[in-house]
């Protein structure tokens, strides 16, 4: 029976970048592991890389904040990406906020190999600016989907991450007891709060 796809030859793969962001507790991970976990069951060679220095629930599994797993290999650079992702159809990069600049770079060798890249970070830092490689991660995309948690002092969407503890530092791994999402509105109120204290002080 004339089958047209073997008259073609082989089907080439199409490679891409997806980004999955947010602020804090909004599912970005959860999103990310699920990608992943659906690739894997459709027989596709999947590989997750996590910042090493995100040892915040596993030192080598990407972990969400509902605990749901999946294993991962922990890298000191974006340059260390393209030397591990060989005969990976799927590439997941949590975290990609924590990256340097040449993970831009890096996803796009990724994608032009043929490699459908996901990447999941915090496209806003604590002062509700654009974090990191995130930006030009967002305008390299073919897909950008954006998480939102909830704000947790009036229920709307929430906008970026509020720091709670007292540091410049811009990366700062923490939980429920360092950051709160909260809305547009009411982050700015909180940000006009503390500046009065300051002030007072």
């Amino acid at each position: 029976m004339f089958n047209e796809r073997e008259t073609r030859g082989p089907v080439r793969r199409h490679g891409s970048i997806e980004v999955v962001c947010g602020s804090m507790f909004s599912g970005k991970t959860e999103e990310l592991i699920r990608r992943m976990k659906r690739a894997k069951f459709a027989k596709q060679n999947v590989e997750i890389f996590k910042p090493a220095i995100d040892v915040r629930y596993s030192e080598e599994d990407v972990v969400s904040h509902d605990h749901n797993v999946i294993q991962s290999t922990p890298v000191d650079s974006s340059q260390n990406i393209l030397l591990l992702a060989d005969n990976i159809d799927v590439v997941g990069i949590d975290e990609a906020q924590f990256f340097d600049m040449g993970i831009v770079d890096v996803c796009q060798q990724l994608a032009r190999r043929g490699i459908r890249v996901i990447c999941a970070g915090l496209d806003l830092d604590y002062k509700g600016l654009p974090f990191g490689p995130m930006p030009a991660l967002m305008a390299i995309a073919e897909d950008v989907y954006k998480t939102h948690a909830i704000c947790v002092r009036c229920g709307d969407l929430a906008y970026c991450s509020h720091r709670l503890v007292a540091s410049e530092k811009r990366v700062l791994l923490g939980e429920t007891d360092s950051y709160e999402p909260l809305c547009r509105a009411c982050y700015d109120k909180a940000i006009a709060a503390e500046q009065s204290e300051a002030k007072a002080e």
